[in-house]
C-alpha cells in the first residue's frame, strides 16, 4: 500500500485531500508543521511520497522540502500551492520535488498523478 504524508496548514484541504487518497488505497499520515513532519519522518515508517505546501506556518514550503531532501534523501517530494508553478520554476527551487499539484485541488487528479510518480519512480 503507497504512503502519503501530506503537509498542509489548511485543515479542509489536508482532511479532503487525506480522505479521496485513503479511499484510493493510500496509507496516509497528516502535518501541519515542520517539526510534525519531521516527527514522522523521524519515526521509521517511511512514506512514498511528502506533499508540502509552500505556504506553512514557521518555515515555507521549499525550505521545508530541501530539509526533508537533506536529512531523508530517499523521500518524494511532491510541492503543492494555489500559486502556479512551472516545470522550469520547480526545477529551479533545487529543493529535489519531483512533482507540482496546483491547489484546489482536483481530488482524482491527484491519484492518478501520484500513481504515475510512484510508478515511474519504480
Amino acid at each position: 500500500m503507497p504512503s502519503v504524508l501530506i503537509v498542509d496548514s489548511e485543515s479542509t484541504q489536508r482532511r479532503s485531500l487525506s480522505l479521496a487518497l485513503r479511499l484510493e488505497g493510500y496509507r496516509v499520515a497528516l502535518a501541519t508543521s515542520a517539526q510534525e513532519v519531521k516527527d514522522h519522518l523521524d519515526d521509521k515508517q517511511g512514506y512514498d511520497v511528502v506533499m508540502v505546501d509552500l505556504m506553512i506556518p514557521e518555515l515555507n514550503g521549499l525550505d521545508l522540502a530541501r530539509e526533508i531532501r537533506h536529512g531523508f534523501p530517499r523521500a518524494r517530494i511532491i510541492l503543492t500551492s494555489a500559486y502556479p508553478l512551472s516545470q522550469r520554476q520547480l526545477e529551479r527551487t533545487e529543493c529535489g520535488a519531483i512533482g507540482f499539484v496546483p491547489k484546489p485541488y482536483e481530488l482524482d487528479e491527484v491519484s492518478r498523478y501520484l500513481r504515475s510518480k510512484l510508478t515511474a519512480a519504480a
